[in-house]
C-alpha cells in the first residue's frame, strides 16, 4: 500500500526510528518496498516483518532482504498471535482501509504498541485548497481525486476522538511540516500526524 510514501524520504521515519526499542521485534503493515523496515534493521537491529498486498512492493522487499508476506489489510492479522510483537507499525496507510477500528483494534491484538502516522486532513493548505473549491494535493496527499487510495481522510481531532471511543490510549503525539515539529496550533499547522498507542488495559 501507498507507494509513493516509501519512494521519497518520509517525514515520519525519522521519529518512528526514535520511538522502536533496540532488537524489537516489528510488523509493518502496508510496507511499501521496505524503506522504513530498512532503517530499522539498520538502526535499531529490530526482527522486521513486512506486509503488503501489492506484488511490486513485496518484490522490491524481497529483493532488499526484507521479510515480507503478501496479504490484504481488510481480512485482518489472524494469521499473528496476540502480542506476538512489541511494535506494530501502520504509517501513511490508516487512510487507505475500508475499516479503519478493524485494522486499529488487529494492531494492538498482536502488539503491545501501535504507530500510526496519517497526513493531517486539517493542514491550512489543505483547508485552503478546499475553499478554493479543489480537493488538496500535496507531498503528503499526492493523488487527485479520480486516482487516490485514500478512503478516510482525517484530522488531528478525528483521530483522537477516535481512539476515546475505542479503548487506545494515546502515549505519544509528534506533529510535522516540511520534517519540523510543529509546537502549537497542531490541527491547523501540521502536515503530518504520527502516534504511538496501546490498549487500554
Amino acid at each position: 500500500m501507498n507507494r509513493a510514501a516509501g519512494q521519497r524520504q518520509r517525514a515520519d521515519l525519522d521519529a518512528i526510528v526514535r520511538w522502536v526499542g533496540e532488537g524489537s521485534r516489528v510488523l509493518d503493515l502496508g510496507c511499501g518496498d521496505g524503506h522504513l523496515l530498512a532503517a530499522l534493521q539498520r538502526r535499531k537491529r529490530v526482527e522486521g516483518y513486512g506486509v503488503d498486498f501489492d506484488i511490486e512492493s513485496v518484490t522490491q522487499c524481497v529483493a532488499v532482504g526484507i521479510n515480507v508476506i503478501q496479504s490484504d489489510l481488510e481480512r485482518g492479522l489472524s494469521g499473528f498471535g496476540d502480542q506476538a510483537f512489541d511494535h506494530v507499525i501502520l504509517s501513511h496507510t490508516l487512510q487507505a482501509m475500508h475499516n479503519t477500528e478493524h485494522i486499529v483494534r488487529e494492531m494492538l491484538r498482536v502488539g503491545r504498541q501501535g504507530i500510526v502516522s496519517f497526513p493531517n486532513f486539517g493542514y491550512w493548505r489543505h483547508r485552503w485548497q478546499v475553499l478554493r473549491g479543489r480537493m488538496p494535493v500535496s507531498e503528503d496527499l499526492p493523488y487527485q481525486w479520480f486516482d487516490t487510495p485514500n478512503i478516510h481522510l482525517c484530522t488531528l481531532r478525528d483521530f483522537e476522538l477516535f481512539c476515546g471511543q475505542h479503548g487506545v490510549h494515546v502515549l505519544e503525539r509528534l506533529v510535522l511540516t516540511d520534517n519540523q515539529p510543529v509546537n502549537s496550533l497542531h490541527n491547523l499547522l501540521g502536515a503530518t500526524a504520527l502516534y504511538r498507542i496501546e490498549a487500554l488495559r
